[in-house]
């Protein structure tokens, strides 16, 4: 599994993964693999997902996540219901909750909750999406070094030294 981008306040965020975990106990996972405490039912016996739950009931396993908050605007993303819970819906959490809710509808929340939704959106897009390549990448990159030498570019793939590419 890729890794995250590291949190902005840390000590929270382990806090609040903590509750989790005490609500569905530890190490708990469901059959799928699924191991996120937000995205697991407390009380369910045996543990089980949200994801895996819908399936099971003939639902559908997505959610449309209000990225900008419901009471900010209409927009949504469809994304895997875990993801929604499990990530999104844990980022909105930490807004202030006046942006949030913005009873009143003010529009200088609603622009403060369109930035940081795009901003959570964003990051949730790069880590499930590009991330892994960066890892995947920075893999080969050893591999080929152990196989081929430290410069293993130095040969016929050559032509993709971007370093050279730039100077010709």
């Amino acid at each position: 599994m890729p890794k995250k981008i590291p949190s902005k306040d840390p000590r929270q965020e382990d806090r609040r993964t903590a509750m989790a975990q005490r609500r569905v106990g530890e190490g708990a996972r469901c059959a799928c693999g699924e191991s996120r405490p937000e995205a697991l039912m407390p009380g369910s016996n045996p543990i089980i997902c949200f994801e895996c739950q819908r399936r099971k009931r003939g639902h559908s396993d997505r959610d449309d996540h209000h990225m900008f908050g419901a009471s900010n605007s209409p927009a949504t993303i469809n994304i895997p219901t875990n993801d929604h819970v499990a990530d999104l819906t844990v980022e909105q959490r930490k807004w202030p909750p006046k942006t949030l809710e913005n009873p009143d509808r003010s529009p200088l929340l609603s622009g403060a909750a369109h930035i940081r939704g795009f901003i959570d959106t964003v990051i949730y897009l790069m880590e499930k999406f590009l991330l892994w390549v960066a890892e995947l990448l920075e893999f080969l990159d050893t591999f080929l070094e152990q196989e081929l030498g430290r410069k293993w570019w130095k040969s016929e793939l050559e032509s993709f030294d971007r370093d050279q590419s730039e100077a010709d």
